[in-house]
């Protein structure tokens, strides 16, 4: 106890000479130092799915077999090398460093020697045909045909309308087909549409048009205008005459004849468009009818086609040679059911009529149709000269589009050439200075109802063939046979007639053709039907001087 009074004495001594005491924070247990490294123990947790995965694992390996491996060499048996190396020869050397001498005044005397005799050379070089025709052809030859597209239109298949008419454009890349009926029907009554395709089109489907007519008539006949690429005109079956501008979708038709004293009686069966010699921007459209009559068309403001210009085929008319015999009038008018204009004389055409025969006509005849008929223009007797007729109505006639000058006395050149066709099978090769055919080619035994001339092959042209298996396209080539067709392209089955042929004007490789079966074929032809041989035209001229003879 006095050792704790002690102590307590000293305590307040300090405390009222230093003041309150600051309290000391403990220290470190006994036994360590201020700052050490103290390792605790883990906590540890058993995975139960490491252990419950582990117990369903099992060791697997893979190894594949022994891989053999072996190595090869190639050692000639043999080796030897060889050099060629040429001595120089300084002497030879020398002689070629040297410049070369030229007697020139032997050569001045040369040249003035023969000066004469070349020119005279190359006159008849100049003056010479022997090339006329050639072109160099760089690109390989194509010797097959090929079938592009097949176009149809299902509404009118479904009705079992026929193809009656095909035409391309004048930019070449539409074509338009007519549908209707040439065989057995009411066809007065029937409704036919006109469809046309833009080949160029991207994304075309042969099964869908891109334009649609609805036509009231059977429609017999089409023809695209001429430099106007919108504008076609189409003949009907009823007699009437209708222009359709394929540029408006809503309401194409743009002029139509209508049902007047002056049109058809009969069906139109060909339509032609004609420069308007009075108003320079305008045409005329002329139509041929089984009616006997082939009439001349103007447009008019209001929509209209009125009469210009008239014509009247009567037996009574014809070159008394090869008159028809029919008396009385109401036989007397000789139906006309195909038309061709000569390429080179626009007053010069050529028709097929029922009875067989082929006639050239001129619309600048004067002489008035006998008997008068109620028109309102005068008709005119066209026909000039009648030539031997088919075993059958022809069906087709076509002018030779090639023309070359020739003198009078000389034997007739191919602008004076035109091909026909009918129901007896043959094609015949006229010249239009005389009566008798050049030749005649027995294509079929059955009926032939088209045949187009090739627009640049004078050797060239295509007939449509109901005979064989397959209703046929044939492609003849005068150059390699007068007598066989070089190409048989199948169209349609047999029992669907071809009835239409056009080639292509721009593009010269294509051929359209349509059939009863209500599709259209655009056929590609080879170089061999599309580029003219050297000595081509003479070749022709040729054929139909020996045919004269």
């Amino acid at each position: 106890s006095r050792i704790a009074r002690f102590h307590g004495n000293r305590r307040r001594w300090r405390w009222a000479r230093d003041g309150p005491a600051t309290p000391t924070p403990p220290g470190p247990p006994p036994g360590l130092a201020m700052f050490t490294d103290l390792a605790a123990p883990g906590a540890d947790v058993q995975s139960l799915w490491r252990s419950a995965r582990s117990e369903r694992c099992e060791a697997k390996s893979c190894q594949t077999g022994r891989i053999s491996t072996a190595e090869a060499e190639t050692q000639s048996y043999t080796g030897r090398d060889a050099a060629v190396q040429t001595e120089q020869d300084k002497d030879g050397l020398q002689d070629f460093q040297q410049e070369v001498q030229v007697d020139y005044t032997g050569l001045l005397s040369f040249l003035q020697r023969v000066e004469d005799a070349v020119i005279k050379e190359l006159n008849k070089n100049w003056e010479s045909r022997a090339f006329d025709g050639f072109e160099v052809n760089w690109t390989d030859q194509n010797e097959t045909v090929l079938c592009l597209h097949v176009l149809s239109y299902p509404e009118a298949r479904d009705r079992n309308l026929q193809v009656t008419s095909v035409s391309w454009n004048a930019t070449g890349s539409v074509i338009a087909c007519s549908y209707g009926r040439l065989d057995d029907g009411d066809w007065s009554t029937e409704k036919s549409y006109v469809c046309t395709w833009n080949l160029d089109r991207r994304g075309l489907n042969p099964q869908r048009p891109d334009l649609v007519v609805d036509v009231p008539s059977s429609v017999m006949c089409l023809a695209f205008h001429p430099s106007q690429p919108s504008l076609i005109a189409g003949g009907l079956f009823s007699g009437e005459l209708v222009v359709w501008d394929t540029s408006r979708t809503e309401d194409p038709v743009i002029w139509r004849t209508g049902m007047t004293d002056d049109t058809h009686t009969d069906p139109v069966y060909q339509v032609h468009w004609l420069p308007d010699t009075k108003h320079r921007h305008h045409s005329q459209l002329l139509s041929a009818s089984t009616d006997g009559k082939i009439l001349v068309w103007r447009e008019e403001r209001d929509g209209r086609l009125a009469l210009a210009d008239g014509f009247a085929v009567v037996a009574q008319q014809i070159p008394r040679s090869t008159r028809l015999k029919k008396l009385a009038w109401a036989e007397s008018a000789v139906g006309v059911t195909s038309l061709s204009f000569s390429p080179f004389n626009p007053h010069v055409f050529v028709v097929g009529v029922e009875g067989g025969y082929s006639l050239r006509c001129s619309t600048a005849a004067q002489t008035p149709a006998l008997p008068p008929r109620g028109s309102s223009v005068p008709l005119r007797a066209p026909v000039e000269l009648s030539f031997s007729p088919h075993a059958g109505p022809v069906y087709s006639v076509s002018c030779s589009p090639f023309h070359r000058q020739r003198c009078f006395l000389l034997p007739p050149s191919p602008r004076n050439l035109f091909l026909s066709c009918g129901t007896d099978g043959q094609v015949h090769l006229h010249s239009m200075l005389q009566t008798q055919p050049l030749f005649a080619l027995q294509v079929s035994q059955k009926y032939l109802f088209c045949v187009r001339w090739s627009p640049v092959r004078p050797l060239v042209f295509a007939a449509a063939s109901g005979e064989g298996k397959y209703l046929q396209v044939l492609l003849f080539d005068l150059a390699r046979s007068a007598r066989k067709p070089a190409v048989s392209l199948k169209q349609a089955l047999s029992h669907f007639p071809v009835y239409c042929l056009e080639f292509n004007g721009k593009h010269p490789q294509l051929l359209a053709a349509g059939d009863a079966a209500g599709t259209v074929k655009v056929w590609q032809l080879s170089s061999d039907f599309t580029e003219q041989g050297p000595r081509e035209m003479n070749h022709l001229e040729q054929l139909a001087s020996e045919s004269m003879d």
